[in-house]
């Protein structure tokens, strides 16, 4: 049986950018675990650049079940977001967000213009990125009391777990990913604990 494809992510953000007949192809690149940090980063992007004509971008999420979206944002169909994706796939990158952001120049690219655009900005931001094998990663849930709090974050902190959201109300909570190499022996030190629950997901 082959092995599945090793998938890569970036380990900070980079830049890149493209010109073509007066418009102007920004690219941004993120490393992203979650649909939140997109959401937060694409409203910062757009207040920042609030003077550009469109903010085309794509994103690949997880290490098994992949998940993906791509946006266009007011150009045609499939000729902003499609080719950011596709840069993307073709280099096995996942949680990461990419953006470009177009500052119009005057004269219409046509379809095949935009195309070649957004991935040539698309491969100029992944040219300059720090690209790494992305481990793996396993989901759980934590359940727990307010007194294990420092324990539990020091146990997540050693195996550099991330913590992808938390609630504390009368209990405590924390969806976390875990390198799955190390996930079996984080889950018996957290069960051993009174009070806890973990839950695969």
């Amino acid at each position: 049986m082959n092995e599945s494809p090793e998938i890569y992510t970036i380990a900070k953000e980079c830049t890149g950018q493209y010109k073509e007949r007066g418009s102007r192809f920004l690219a941004f690149g993120y490393p992203v675990t979650n649909e939140d940090s997109v959401k937060q980063i694409l409203k910062n992007l757009r207040k920042e650049y609030h003077d550009a004509r469109h903010h085309c971008y794509a994103y690949r999420l997880g290490t098994v079940n992949i998940s993906f979206r791509s946006n266009d944002d007011g150009e045609p169909s499939g000729t902003g977001g499609k080719p950011i994706l596709g840069q993307l796939i073709s280099k096995n990158l996942s949680n990461v967000l990419l953006v470009v952001v177009r500052y119009f120049g005057g004269k219409l690219l046509g379809t095949s213009g935009l195309i070649n655009a957004y991935r040539s900005a698309t491969a100029d931001c992944l040219s300059n990125a720090e690209i790494y094998i992305l481990k793996e990663m396993v989901h759980a849930e934590i359940r727990f009391t307010y007194e294990q709090m420092n324990g539990i974050i020091r146990i997540l902190n050693e195996v550099s777990a991330i913590i992808e959201s938390q609630t504390f109300s009368e209990s405590c909570q924390l969806m976390v990913s875990i390198d799955k190499k190390k996930y079996q022996s984080v889950y018996q030190r957290l069960t051993s604990l009174k009070d806890v629950t973990v839950t695969t997901l």
